[in-house]
C-alpha cells in the first residue's frame, strides 16, 4: 500500500468513522463514537498504521510477518503496529484495519451505538 491516501478512501466508508487529532498534529486517530481502533503517525517516512487486534491473532501475525510489531505506545497485547511498505498486502492490510474496526464496534452497547452516530455527525460539521 501506498499512502494513507488510499487507505483514508476505504476507512471513511466504514459507519461512523471519524477523524481526530487529539495527541496532536502528528498522530491521526480513527475513531467510531468516542472509541479509538487505529492510529496513524503522520511524521513517519512510509505508511505505518496502529491497529486493534484479538490478542492471539496480534501473536499469530506478528509471528509471520516482518511488518507486524507491537504498537508503539499502546497496549502490546492489543495493539500490533504495521508497516504498510513491509510484506503485508494491500487486502490484507485494509483487513486487519476492518478487524480493529469491528472488534471496537462488536463490544460498544447499544447506547454507545446511538451516541456513535450523533458524534459523527458533530465531526463532519
Amino acid at each position: 500500500m501506498q499512502g494513507i491516501e488510499e487507505l483514508r478512501a476505504y476507512y471513511l466508508q466504514l459507519p461512523y468513522v471519524w477523524e481526530d487529532l487529539p495527541f496532536g498534529d502528528n498522530i491521526l486517530v480513527l475513531k467510531v463514537g468516542v472509541k479509538m481502533f487505529a492510529c496513524i503517525p503522520l511524521d513517519r517516512e512510509g505508511l505505518h498504521i496502529a491497529l486493534k487486534c484479538d490478542p492471539e491473532r496480534a501473536e499469530d501475525l506478528r509471528s509471520r510477518y516482518n511488518a507486524v510489531r507491537p504498537a508503539y505506545h499502546l497496549n502490546k497485547k492489543h495493539w500490533n503496529g504495521i508497516d504498510c511498505r513491509d510484506d503485508l498486502s494491500k487486502a490484507d492490510i485494509l483487513d486487519l484495519l476492518k478487524h480493529s474496526y469491528d472488534l471496537v464496534w462488536a463490544k460498544m452497547t447499544k447506547r454507545q451505538r446511538l451516541e456513535a452516530e450523533d458524534i459523527y455527525k458533530q465531526a463532519k460539521e
